[in-house]
Order: structure tokens, then sequence, then C-alpha cells
């Protein structure tokens, strides 16, 4: 028994021996591996994102002035929207420039001369512009639609002038608001017109002779061609009232 005991005795101091040992060794290849290894670092895939000033993200706001003037523009002079018709920059010789304008009171449709002085800050007249289809006149109202929401804006007869002439059903034109409210409309530039009622051509009539009154399907009187005949369908320039064209 005592051989016994003796033999496992050795085993297990052998085996404490060999425990220490293989520990001691790991933590020296430890802190050799530690105290030589070097910092880990990831590699990036590109260099970080130029910061755009703060500044330039934003548009930059130019306000309007006279210098801005031009025919078709909207302006806004004494709370009233006009629209420019003609424009004229004037430099003298002597003297400070100023821009001559003639515009038109889009409200009363009135048209009045004014000069402004070259450079001076006005404002815009916020004039909004949608598309509405003219459908069809009830009384003394001519009714547009919007063909997307189907909503109808009426214009009495008033509002309308001497533009009805030129209204067919079926047109598409250009209302325009201002605070709300429609403050006058465009027509197409070139609208198809059908004679109805016009002195019947000659022999040997051209292009080249004279002109004859015609009346038009919307009642219109314009001059046409001494060939144009009832029936036939003529091009009519809506901003002067003029025949252009045979279709």
């Amino acid at each position: 028994m005592a051989g016994i005991t003796t033999f496992f005795s050795s085993i297990s101091t052998s085996s404490s021996s060999s425990s220490s040992s293989s520990t001691s060794s790991c933590l020296r290849s430890s802190l050799s591996f530690s105290s030589t290894a070097k910092p880990f670092i990831l590699p990036m895939r590109g260099a970080l994102p130029k910061m755009i000033p703060l500044r330039s993200r934003f548009p930059k706001i130019v306000a309007f002035t006279s210098n801005d003037i031009k025919v078709g523009a909207s302006i806004e002079v004494d709370g009233a929207p006009w629209k420019v018709l003609e424009f004229l920059h004037v430099k003298p010789g002597k003297g400070a420039a100023f821009v001559r304008t003639k515009i038109r009171n889009y409200v009363t449709g009135s048209t009045v001369e004014k000069t402004f002085r070259a450079g001076i800050s006005m404002s815009e007249a916020d004039v909004a512009k949608e598309t509405k289809q003219f459908t069809y006149k009830d009384g003394s109202q001519f009714v547009f639609m919007d063909l997307t929401t189907y909503e109808e804006t009426r214009l009495n007869e008033a509002d309308v002038g001497d533009k009805k002439k030129w209204l067919k059903e079926g047109m598409d034109c250009i209302l325009l608001f201002w605070n709300g409210k429609v403050i006058d409309f465009e027509l197409p530039i070139t609208v198809k017109m059908t004679v109805v009622q016009v002195d019947p051509g000659l022999k040997g009539d051209t292009a080249q002779g004279g002109s004859k009154p015609a009346t038009l399907d919307t009642g219109a009187v314009v001059n046409v061609p001494l060939f144009v005949n009832s029936g036939d369908e003529i091009l009519v320039d809506t901003r002067t009232g003029n025949y252009m064209s045979r279709v």
C-alpha cells in the first residue's frame, strides 16, 4: 500500500509541475506577443466626404429691379398687378438712366406709360398661371374646367371682353390668378376658325389680290383673301385678329 501511495503521489507531483510549467510558458509567450504586436487599424475605403460650406447650400436670393423689366413681365405698382407691354432702357448723355415702359393693368385693363429710375428695387406681381379648358357658355358666364380636378371656374362676359370672339368649346386657355382671383386669361396664339359667311370668290382670284370681310363661326369678322369661300377653315392670329392661312 505504501508503494501504491508513493506512485500516485509522484504522478500528482509530476502533473502539477508540468501544468505549472505549461502555464508559465503560455504566459511568457503571451507577454512576448503583446509587447511586440503592432496596433491593428481597419483599412479605409475612401477619403472622408468634403464638407460643403453652409452658405453654398442655399440659393442666392436676388432682388427684382427695374433693370430686369422685359415684355410680358408681371410687376406690382401701387398695390396692383400690371403686365409689361413695351419697355426701353434709356441712358442719356447727362442725368441718370431710366426705363420707359408701357404697362397694362390686369384688373381694370387700362394701359399707361410709366418711367422707372434704372436699378431701383421693384416687386414682381405674384401671378399664377393654370391651364383650363373652355367647356361651354352658361348664360352670360363662360365656364372653364380643370381637366385634372374637374373644378370649374366661371368668368363673366365683362371679364372675357373682346376675347370671346376667338373662344371655341374645347379650347385650352391659360387663366391668370392673383390673390386667389382670376385677373385675366390667355388664348392660344393661333386658332382654327370656319368661315360661315363671305362673298363668293371669283375665278382667277389669288393670294396676291385684294381682300374681303368674312364672318367666322364665333361671330368674329376678319379680312380674308378673295379666294376664300364659305365653309373654308382658316387660321387666325388671336393677338392681332389677322388672317394667317387657309387650312
